[in-house]
């Protein structure tokens, strides 16, 4: 049984976990030059980033919808600001700052306590329902799996360890590494000296519309897996998968 044909059959018998159905091709091929052979995960499309508003409402009661979109807004356009800037620090201190800014914003006063708690979600993220059982079909069918991410490889590491799926990745790919957040084509590239693939061989896995659109212009295979339905990003390239779920993913590795 080949690889392609492990993915298809197994798939088909863990289509009633996945919320979208698989049109899966079961014609058996040999393998040919340019098929998948590795995926670079964004960091979203495993941990589900819905607990970060749970756990702020736990500590914000009431004020946590503005507060989140502040601290989520402020996350992304700091670390994209640091790269122009070439003022880089690290994922979790940008978190921090963004945090730090949120709170000023809506003039609240967090105690010590309180900013733990809220930092604390981004090490203890769950992970979304359907992503184990396609982890194991990938590590089966041989794909190579990293994170190219840009959490700290801390972050990624007490996530992974809290789900239990040690073991299903590479080293992990942490922007820390270029000391540039995505989407500089600098942050894509550690995903092709990593795996020491052609770029044509390895997947992205985004989570984000942006980093989809990125991962495009750097000529990644890309599958958004949009996760909350958003638009596609006005930014002249469109992912060659859009999917509400991992089952997107497995479908196009498998094809």
């Amino acid at each position: 049984m080949d690889r392609r044909e492990f993915l298809n059959i197994s798939m088909a018998s863990a289509a009633g976990m996945m919320t979208c159905s698989l049109q899966l091709n079961a014609e058996r091929r040999p393998d040919k030059p340019g098929r998948v052979r590795a995926i670079a995960f964004d960091g979203f499309v495993i941990f589900d980033a819905r607990a970060v508003a749970k756990r702020a409402e736990e500590v914000l009661a009431g004020k946590s919808n503005e507060f989140v979109n502040l601290w989520r807004t402020r996350q992304f356009e700091y670390s994209w600001l640091r790269t122009a800037g070439q003022q880089y620090r690290d994922f979790w201190h940008v978190t921090e700052e963004a945090l730090i800014y949120a709170a000023n914003s809506m003039k609240l006063s967090l105690s010590p306590e309180q900013r733990d708690r809220l930092m604390g979600i981004y090490r203890e993220l769950p992970v979304w329902p359907d992503v184990p059982d396609a982890l194991a079909l990938f590590r089966e069918s041989g794909i190579k799996l990293a994170f190219l991410s840009n959490f700290t490889a801390a972050m990624l590491d007490a996530n992974l360890a809290r789900a239990k799926l040690n073991g299903f990745f590479q080293d992990h790919l942490t922007t820390d590494r270029v000391r540039l957040y995505k989407p500089s084509p600098h942050a894509y590239q550690m995903g092709v000296d990593a795996f020491k693939l052609k770029r044509e061989e390895i997947a992205f896995a985004a989570f984000g519309g942006w980093d989809a659109a990125g991962a495009k212009w750097f000529g990644y295979p890309t599958v958004w897996v949009n996760r909350t339905n958003g638009p596609v990003e006005e930014l002249g390239v469109r992912p060659d998968v859009i999917t509400t779920d991992i089952s997107g993913l497995v479908t196009f590795v498998g094809s």
